[in-house]
């Protein structure tokens, strides 16, 4: 499943002398932490033995190590390389939290480690480099050394959020800012900062596409999802998730950015359409940094570029009502909802062909209709709803709105 990944080559080898922990193969043990991919197509879960990568379509089990001197919190993947980023978790005898790993899975072997004063909260990678979130301060390495890059200050970060553009010619990095509810936006490659004023409450969640255009927001109160242009800062669309506070587990775009799935400790998934979407080729892999600044320049004339003129059926009755109906009835509401337990933890994302996929932190069968695998003896479950379903769900949210 991993093949080479001939752009990354850092080499920064463990100190002499010290002996790696040996990885095998071994039986499922407990989960303690999911993470997709950049493109959704895979999933690398944390156990409290080692670690697992799954193909997400078809369901495939491609890659489970077991670690003698204990499991690992953190588990990223770059896209379908053979590098990982590893953070080991309390049980972890020899590598503890606060240091990060870098594991070749084609050599079987670490290639470097970083060591930190704290406790690792979240790590984000890239072609070109790998960025480290602790609690007050995120780091940015280049790949090929593992020389710091930069370094940002950030108001209390215990979740570790923070997230990356993909697109090989632009960078944008997102994380929380030096106040509540404030998102700091980074483009490096045009060295540009924005500051973004996106919640009351201090945020919960945050995603960017692909390119790194659209910000998409969640704050702790958990009501209301935005989406911001992250060159001007300007707020493009606000939706509803609903009126009580919820915590936000995952906030995810399609990739022709149509929808956002969302999901909470509400037991529900929700699915909304969006009215937002980039002028020209904004979502070119080939874009580059001027093309992001022909976008900057754009969008400083006019959002129209931004906004569809056709809200199409997800938009509310009430939204015509605006300035006459408190702010609650002016909030678009998802275009379909998936119920879940509410005592599991579920992330969310989109597959092929708009194919919603929702993955549990526990081993129970889908309660509505569709595909699904489980991973044996509990712990992990994913669930995945074809494009068929989705349109008798939109079709009754319509009919209701």
């Amino acid at each position: 499943m991993l093949g080479a990944c001939e752009s990354l080559h850092a080499r920064s080898s463990l100190p002499s002398g010290r002996s790696e922990p040996e990885l095998k193969d071994g039986d499922e043990t407990e989960l303690v932490s999911v993470a997709w991919n950049q493109d959704y197509g895979y999933f690398a879960a944390g156990t409290n033995s080692g670690f697992q990568i799954c193909k997400c379509d078809p369901f495939k089990n491609d890659i489970r190590r077991e670690n003698t001197s204990g499991g690992f919190g953190i588990v990223e993947m770059l896209f379908q390389c053979n590098i990982l980023v590893l953070v080991g978790n309390e049980s972890n005898m020899q590598y503890p939290p606060n240091k990060l790993l870098i594991w070749d899975d084609n050599d079987r072997r670490y290639m470097g480690e970083l060591s930190f004063r704290s406790t690792v909260r979240g790590a984000k990678l890239r072609q070109n480099c790998i960025v480290v979130i602790l609690e007050h301060k995120i780091f940015v390495y280049n790949f090929r050394d593992l020389k710091l890059l930069h370094q940002i200050e950030t108001l209390a970060n215990p979740r570790g959020l923070c997230c990356l553009s993909h697109h090989s010619n632009n960078f944008v990095l997102a994380c929380p800012g030096l106040r509540r509810g404030q998102v700091r936006i980074e483009h490096f490659g045009l060295k540009v900062t924005k500051l973004i004023s996106a919640h009351d409450s201090h945020i919960a969640c945050l995603t960017l596409t692909l390119d790194g255009l659209l910000l998409a927001t969640a704050s702790t109160k958990g009501t209301l999802i935005r989406i911001f242009n992250t060159m001007d800062g300007t707020r493009l669309q606000e939706v509803r998730r609903g009126a009580n506070t919820a915590d936000i587990y995952s906030i995810a775009f399609s990739p022709a950015v149509q929808w956002m799935v969302v999901s909470s400790d509400k037991g529900t998934v929700h699915v909304f359409r969006l009215r937002v979407r980039v002028a020209g080729d904004v979502s070119s892999n080939n874009r580059g940094d001027q093309g992001l600044v022909m976008a900057h320049q754009n969008s400083l004339i006019s959002l129209d570029a931004l906004v569809s003129p056709n809200m199409g059926s997800n938009t509310s009755y009430s939204s015509f009502m605006k300035g006459v109906l408190p702010k609650y009835f002016s909030s678009e509401r998802s275009f379909a909802q998936f119920r879940l337990p509410e005592d599991t933890h579920f992330i969310a994302a989109f597959g092929a062909q708009n194919t919603v996929m929702i993955i549990g932190m526990d081993g129970r069968t889908a309660d509505l209709p569709g595909h699904h695998a489980d991973v044996p003896r509990r712990k992990l479950a994913i669930r995945q709803w074809q494009p068929s379903m989705l349109r008798g769900f939109f079709t009754n949210a319509a009919s209701i709105l």
